[in-house]
């Protein structure tokens, strides 16, 4: 598993960080939010039916994502969340953990990205560094050069 922190300063990318207790939901991080002043994002690893297509959804925290719109603009006949054993396979995270710097941990890059585009509005967004003890605060174009480095298919859509 890649050290984050190592890629992000190799790209010459700037962050602030805030360490925290464990969270595993997006209430829980609620509480430590207070310093922070990125949007904060919540994130679901979905699989289609078949199961050999992955895509990292993710949207302003306290959105709602509709599985059933989402399959229709992803011509998907069914989606679903992936496995505890999905997630450590294809991005090297374990539930609560889920970020979207976790893609450089996807070395086939066969995850596609969908961030919602509400979200990417925001200059600053937050991600968890692949752990859940610690927040990242990253500007929206250091999220851009990341994603570059990673190699993923990048969406943006306006999820309802």
């Amino acid at each position: 598993m890649s050290d984050i922190y190592e890629i992000l300063d190799g790209l010459e990318i700037d962050y602030v960080r805030y360490d925290h207790p464990a969270v595993f939901t997006v209430e829980e991080a609620e509480e430590h939010r207070v310093e922070m002043n990125g949007a904060h994002t919540k994130n679901l690893f979905i699989r289609n039916k078949k199961g050999d297509r992955h895509y990292l959804v993710t949207v302003p925290a306290e959105k709602r994502v509709d599985i059933k719109t989402l399959q229709a603009m992803l011509n998907e006949s069914k989606l679903s969340f992936a496995s505890p054993e999905r997630l450590l396979e294809h991005l090297g995270l374990t539930p609560g953990s889920v970020s979207l710097l976790g893609l450089v941990n996807n070395t086939r890059k066969d995850v596609v990205v969908i961030i919602d585009s509400e979200l990417w509005q925001n200059e600053r967004i937050c991600c968890h560094p692949n752990i859940n003890t610690a927040t990242l605060e990253l500007s929206r174009e250091g999220l851009e050069k990341y994603f570059k480095h990673c190699g993923n298919e990048v969406r943006y859509l306006d999820l309802q």
